[in-house]
Order: C-alpha cells, then sequence, then structure tokens
C-alpha cells in the first residue's frame, strides 16, 4: 500500500499535471485513480466525446444514500502571456503563500478532497464520502453535467460541497448565463457608396448598444430579493472580444464578437436568449432590406443555470458546521458547477479555501492558512461520516 501523503504533498503532485482546458487531464486522472486504487478506493470515468480528458468520480464507505459529494475540476486557465515571479507548474511557498497555477482554482481544493477520501476509506466510515472531479470547468462547466449524469449509478448523496475559493465562507447562490458568438455577415462596397452596402462593423456596433442600454435599463431597476444580494444586483450582458473588417475604405464584409448574460436567480437564461435572438433577427430584418445577403448568426457557446439558495439547505447547514461559519450566506457573479448539481435535485453549496480574486492570476496563489483552514474542514467531514 503507498504512503498516505500529505494535503501539501497531493497538492505538489496535482500542481505539476499542466491540465489546461485546451489539453488533455488525462496524466493527472491516470495519478488520482492510481493513488485511490492503492488505498482501496476503486474509481471510476466518464470520458469526453473524443477520449482526450475524463472524470473521475469514486465512492468511499458503505453502499448507502446520504453521504456527501466533494465536487471540484482539474482543468486551469492558461499561463500564456502572464508575467509569473514562480514557476507556474511547481508549488512554491514564500511570504505564508502557495504560489502556482491552481492552487486557489482549484487544486488547493482538490488536493484536500483526496486526501479527505483516503482519510475516510482508513477510518470506516458509516456515511459515504463522493469524490467528483470534472473537466471542462474553465470552459463552460461542461463537463459537469456528463459527470453527473454518471453518478446516477451511485448510492444518492444528500449533500454537495462545490470547493471553489470562498475563503472557507458558504455561498448559497450564483448567477447562471448564456453566451453566444456574433457574426455579422455585411455586404462589401466602397466606403464612398456607404447607404449601399452594409457594414457588418456598424451593424454589430448596433446589437453592443442595444446591450448597452439593455444594461443601463437594468441597473436602473429596483433588484428583486433574489438579486439584492449580487455586485451588481441585476443581469447584465458583456461584450468580450470583437473582430472585423478588410480596410479603412471598404464596408465590412464580416464582423465577429462574443457576448453574454450573466442572470441573477428568479430570472429564466432563457428568456434572454430569447430577447437577445429577437435582437439580432430584427437587425437582420433592417439589414436585408439594403442587401437581401447580409445578417446576422447567433450560435450559443455556454449554458448555465442559475445557483439559487434553498430554504433549510442539507447542504449549506453542512458547511456552517464544518466551518464554524455562521454569517449571512453568500452570493457571488461567477458561475460553479453547483447549479449542475442542483439541477440534477442535490442540496448544494459553494464552499472552499482561497480567494476568487486571485484565481486565473499570474503568480496565483492560496495562503497557508486557508489551505490548512481547508485540511480542517476536511478532517471534521470525516469525523462526522464516521459517526
Amino acid at each position: 500500500m503507498p504512503d498516505r501523503l500529505s494535503p501539501r504533498a497531493i497538492l505538489d503532485r496535482l500542481v505539476a499535471f499542466p491540465t489546461v482546458s485546451r489539453d488533455s487531464n488525462l496524466p493527472l486522472i491516470d495519478w488520482v485513480e492510481d493513488y485511490l486504487a492503492g488505498h482501496g478506493i476503486t474509481a471510476h470515468r466518464h470520458w469526453n466525446k473524443d477520449g482526450t480528458k475524463a472524470a473521475l468520480f469514486a465512492h468511499v464507505g458503505p453502499e448507502t444514500e446520504g453521504g456527501v459529494v466533494l465536487s471540484g475540476h482539474t482543468d486551469v486557465v492558461p499561463v500564456d502571456g502572464q508575467d509569473w515571479t514562480h514557476a507556474p507548474w511547481e508549488v512554491t511557498e514564500a511570504d505564508g503563500k502557495l504560489f502556482g497555477r491552481g492552487t486557489t482554482d482549484m487544486k488547493g481544493f482538490d488536493a484536500l478532497a483526496i486526501w479527505a477520501a483516503v482519510e475516510a476509506q482508513h477510518a470506516g466510515v458509516s456515511r459515504p464520502l463522493q469524490l467528483a472531479l470534472s473537466y471542462d470547468e474553465e470552459i463552460g462547466c461542461t463537463g459537469a453535467p456528463p459527470l453527473i449524469a454518471a453518478m446516477a449509478d451511485l448510492p444518492r448523496a444528500s449533500a454537495v460541497i462545490v470547493g471553489e475559493p470562498t475563503g472557507l465562507s458558504p455561498v448559497t447562490g450564483h448567477k447562471g448565463g448564456v453566451s453566444f458568438e456574433v457574426h455579422v455577415h455585411g455586404y462589401e462596397v466602397h466606403s464612398s457608396i456607404l447607404h449601399t452596402g452594409v457594414s457588418a462593423i456598424m451593424w454589430g456596433a448596433k446589437l453592443i448598444e442595444w446591450a448597452n442600454e439593455l444594461n443601463d435599463r437594468l441597473l436602473a431597476a429596483e433588484p428583486s430579493a433574489l438579486a439584492a444580494p449580487f455586485d451588481p444586483p441585476c443581469t447584465n450582458l458583456h461584450v468580450g472580444r470583437i473582430s472585423g473588417g478588410t480596410a479603412h475604405n471598404i464596408t465590412a464584409k464580416d464582423c465577429t464578437f462574443l457576448a453574454g448574460f450573466r442572470v441573477v436567480p428568479g430570472e429564466d437564461p432563457q428568456d434572454w436568449r430569447r430577447r437577445f435572438h429577437e435582437a439580432a433577427a430584427d437587425l437582420t430584418r433592417r439589414m436585408q432590406a439594403i442587401r437581401p445577403e447580409a445578417w446576422i448568426e447567433v450560435r450559443e457557446t455556454f449554458s448555465l443555470p442559475t445557483f439559487v439558495p434553498e430554504e433549510g439547505g442539507e447542504a449549506e447547514a453542512l458547511a456552517r458546521a464544518l466551518t464554524g461559519d455562521n454569517g449571512p450566506a453568500g452570493a457571488v457573479s461567477f458561475g460553479t458547477e453547483a447549479s449542475h448539481f442542483q439541477a440534477a435535485g442535490y442540496s448544494a453549496v459553494v464552499c472552499g479555501p482561497g480567494d476568487i480574486a486571485v484565481a486565473h492570476q499570474p503568480d496565483e496563489f492560496i495562503t497557508v492558512a486557508q489551505f490548512e483552514g481547508g485540511q480542517r474542514m476536511m478532517q471534521r467531514l470525516v469525523e462526522h461520516l464516521a459517526r
């Protein structure tokens, strides 16, 4: 039987795998599966369509319902173009911090969850602990739904802790979202006869201005009770990247941009999806009155349900018992896989070590104090399940 590694030793191993979302995570999955197997824990894989990535899930303890899922993702964002002063693919300890890509988002929690699974196996827990490690969270949480579906073969857990960085404070609500890739198809003419063509850039700007005006109205409106805890306390629509055009004296044939809603709980992403398509369709009709070849193409790239606070949620109560945090439940504007678990009927909470403000940044880090606090939370969880 292999050694029982410390959380820090597991973190060192996980960070050493450069599991950027564009690349495979299989070397990391191989290592985790082998390590768990060495301690008598059978893990299962759910593969992506082309077999280049896999999610992993495992069950520790009796084959009964009512256990706890520890949910994390294995992928990280790129380090390309970032000015790191520490090696991104190894853990460097300095000034009370553990530096390395993913230390906060979220291999720190993954390491603690793997450690807890092995500790639960050796403790002989009376209630199950389940481990769920996904892929492709950073590019739209797309790996979570098939993983959750595959976990239907396991005894049903009663609570899910999604370990995104919250400073070990329970978060019970976050925004959902829907995003699009927009391709405005124009018609090229010389800019001196602009009125006879359709500039994809200038008509794309009309759709972007629609977004600006929508955001102004939403910010000015009185927020609902569910929306009030968020910053901003409303749904908003963002355009993050745009390109197009051939030359300054030609009306642009093409313009592409990325647009996305962050939707507050209590509102339906489907409604915002419909409004965006209607705005694009209205502009298409106006463009085609000039040139029938012109149109706006909208392709959906991302969809995430909202995460809604549960009344008397079991997962929130568990997180509070494990952390001792009795303050107001948090609400965050970033998305997590908790909403997919909730949509599948699980009681879920977001609670993990670290600060989201340093996630995705050069010299990403988790403080030693937060990491050790996460270990204490996991130790209490194992003790709770062993009673």
